[in-house]
This record gives C-alpha cells, structure tokens and sequence, in this order.
C-alpha cells in the first residue's frame, strides 16, 4: 500500500489532500519522514505511524467504544444537541464510522461504533437477541410486581405484543438492572412506565458479553482490540 492510500483509508481526507500531507513531509514512520505518496508500504494492523507530530495506528476497520455523556446526539447532524462525533477525531467521521444502534441524547454509557457494515448489522438486527444491560434510576421504589410485569412482557403504547426483558434485577430500591434484546425506540423508558414506575436517569452498561470498562472515562474512546471483540460476541455469564 502507498502513503497515500494509507492516509485516505484512515480518513485523513481526500486523495488529493493526502497526496499533499505526504508532500508536505508531514507523515513520520518510525521517527523518519517520508515525502512520497507512491512509496509502497509493507501495511499491517497495528502499523505506527505520525501526521504532523500526533500517532496514529493503521487499523484496517475501525471498531471502537464510546462512553457517552448525556447531552449528545447519536447524528451526524443533530436537531437539538452537539454530535457524539465531536467526541472523536476527525478521521473516524472521514472514514464513515457510524454508531452501532442509538442512545438517548439524554442516556449515557457504552456505545459501539464501526465502519464495518457487517459489523453494525450483527449488532443492531433484532434476529441476532443480542443483549444490552442497562441501569435505570426510577422515580418510586421498586417493588416485585414492576419486577415480575417487567420480565414477563408490558405492552407499550401502539404496539399489540408485549415486550419482556430477559432479566430485571433490583440492585437498589431505585435502581434496576434491566436486560433486554431488542432496540426499540425509547424502549427501557416505556417498559418501566408500562410497568408503573418512570425512568429518571438511564445508562447503558453492557453489550453482548463486554462491559464498558470502569477506566473509560466519560466522554473518552477507545479501541475494541480482538479480546473485546471476542467478549461482545459471547454470551454473557
């Protein structure tokens, strides 16, 4: 792979913008310069490389994990709030990284984002049950009839069959652990309202069998390394 190509696959703008950052003698591997576009590149995941001072690491699919804040917009072009991609470098946005299902602008915690299709697919059709635990801090406390109607299906507004969490766990008189596979719209908010209760503050804290990690600051990212992919894909214990 050329310098060129290298920088236009990790989203460092056009063709003709990259040709440029290369002529420029803004790209350094391994503490060298390197001015020519069309120098071919033995590229391999993992590949170090700097554009005007700041690493970057060849990957060639981006796979990443969020931890949202609450007050950003799962858009690109959001109505009301800022994007989430102005959470992320540039790049990612430039190489087409698109989030794997949607929160809340007002939900936080673990969101997955991808460029790869198959990816994003796996993660977001309803076929595939994939499960996502979520914490929702309720208004009233608790009791074992919400718990008992929440894991035995509620019938949301405008819908004719119910919908059933796989687990709801009272880890405090307000807060719930809930489990649930698909991804409807606001669907924790309506399950605990169906169930008489009303949800105040919602995180999302799980996907498939990887957690969001306790040293993801809010706001941060980071990349899913083979291990987190593996994790995501297995069923949690």
């Amino acid at each position: 792979m050329d310098l060129e190509t290298l920088l236009f696959s990790q989203g460092f703008g056009s063709r003709r913008q990259c040709r440029g950052i290369v002529a420029e003698g803004r790209v350094r591997i391994g503490g060298a310069v390197h001015d020519d576009p069309r120098a071919s590149l033995p590229v391999a995941a993992g590949l170090e490389f700097e554009v005007d001072d700041h690493a970057w690491t060849y990957r060639e699919k981006a796979y990443i994990a969020l931890n949202k804040p609450a007050g950003y917009e799962c858009s690109r072009d959001p109505q009301h709030h800022l994007s989430i991609f102005h959470l992320l470098p540039p790049q990612l946005a430039e190489r087409g990284v698109q989030a794997v299902g949607r929160l809340d602008q007002d939900t936080t915690g673990l969101l997955l984002l991808s460029d790869d299709g198959a990816f994003v697919h796996a993660f977001t059709s309803p076929k595939r049950k994939v499960p996502k635990v979520y914490l929702a801090t309720v208004r009233h406390a608790l009791d074992d009839e919400q718990l008992t109607k929440l894991r035995e299906g509620v019938l949301l507004h405008g819908e004719t069959r119910p919908s059933a969490a796989l687990a709801a766990v009272r880890r405090d008189e307000r807060l719930l652990e809930l489990t649930v596979l698909e991804g409807k719209y606001h669907q924790v908010k309506r399950m605990v309202a169906a169930a008489g209760n009303r949800v105040e503050k919602l995180h999302r804290e799980r996907v498939g069998g990887y957690a969001l990690p306790d040293t993801l600051a809010e706001g941060a990212w980071s990349w899913l390394e083979e291990a987190d992919l593996a994790a995501l894909r297995a069923k949690p214990g």
